[in-house]
């Protein structure tokens, strides 16, 4: 029997829990991507639990010349987010043809601009649709769930709208019609919580966060970024780190690119003062999203284990908190 994928696993647990959600399209506020699973008896997702493999298993093999993470230097966005990705075997590693993708950045507010780096770069975001789609992704869905303004107006002023589109995909406004309610089977603080069925089903969820200071997580990254994901976001601030490493154990982003174009180095998550940027030029990338975020935590002269959910996100197994266990390739273009 073919082995299958960790996400294919959850859709399993969770049919077998709450039934399929039915799609729907044109939603007042979101839309979700469809659930082509049938209910499954509580029976045989027993079975499955039995016979799954604890880690997402790699689809096809990885190139041997690809690297754990990189981390690419330069002055075009779009360059070196595609340069990261081809150090990594490319992006044929993580979708395969047919295959619909959701991509989750930073789109935390509708009145800075990216300049202000409390949003995704939109040339990053637009570099990866584009990565998508060329190795053959039927849909690329971009979405997020600001903290501040609509998802209309935020999707359009941080620039992200305008950059996906043009690349080929489509963006989401996440219908509150389509959080259900689901288990967390690794989860030691979450057991159920409402989240975004379109991302959960998706083939491929890829997590593009700003990398950024945090008022209370010291820094959002991959880990963080995931709250957009999920109803009542704001209740994860109480112990923020097991709580954020629990998104992680149900969400598993099949990939982690971390914009560093930018980096805002206080008043975070917001922002709005210039003076709190820095310009960093570099984008950070890797399957393993506790390394991604490790290796981003030294932008800030820091070390993964001093941020709390990728600490507790590499104690469940989650990830790679040593980096120096890792083949990190680093370049400039």
């Amino acid at each position: 029997m073919k082995p299958i994928t960790r996400r294919q696993f959850l859709k399993w647990m969770s049919a077998a829990a709450g039934g399929a959600l039915l799609w729907s399209s044109g939603c007042a506020e979101r839309t979700a991507l469809p659930v082509q699973n049938t209910p499954t008896p509580a029976a045989t997702a027993a079975a499955v639990a039995t016979s799954a493999p604890q880690e997402k298993l790699a689809e096809t093999s990885t190139p041997a010349s690809a690297a754990d993470l990189s981390v690419v230097h330069g002055p075009d966005p779009a360059a070196i987010t595609k340069t990261a990705i081809a150090a990594l075997g490319g992006m044929e590693r993580f979708v395969k043809p047919g295959q619909t993708v959701v991509i989750k950045p930073n789109i935390c507010v509708d009145y800075h601009t990216y300049e202000y780096a409390a949003t995704t770069n939109p040339d990053v975001v637009g570099a990866l649709v584009t990565l998508c789609l060329q190795a053959g992704a039927k849909k690329v869905k971009v979405m997020d769930m600001p903290f501040g303004g609509t998802p209309e107006s935020a999707y359009a002023i941080s620039g992200i709208s305008d950059a996906v589109r043009a690349a080929g995909g489509e963006m989401e406004v996440m219908s509150a019609l389509f959080f259900e309610e689901m288990d967390f089977p690794e989860g030691k603080d979450i057991k159920r919580w409402a989240v975004y069925r379109g991302a959960l089903d998706a083939d491929v969820l890829i997590d593009v966060p700003i990398a950024k200071n945090h008022s209370m997580a010291k820094l959002t990254l991959g880990g963080k970024n995931l709250l957009g994901l999920i109803r009542n976001p704001n209740q994860i601030h109480r112990n923020m780190g097991q709580r954020v490493a629990d998104l992680v154990s149900l969400f598993r982003p099949d990939l982690t690119v971390i914009d560093a174009v930018r980096i805002l180095l206080d008043n975070g998550p917001t922002g709005g003062n210039l003076n709190d940027v820095k310009k960093m030029d570099t984008v950070i990338a890797s399957g393993d999203i506790v390394a991604a975020d490790s290796y981003a935590t030294t932008l800030f002269g820091m070390s993964g284990d001093q941020i709390s959910y990728i600490k507790a996100a590499a104690a469940m197994g989650l990830g790679t908190l040593d980096l120096s266990s890792l083949k990190i390739e680093e370049v400039s273009i």
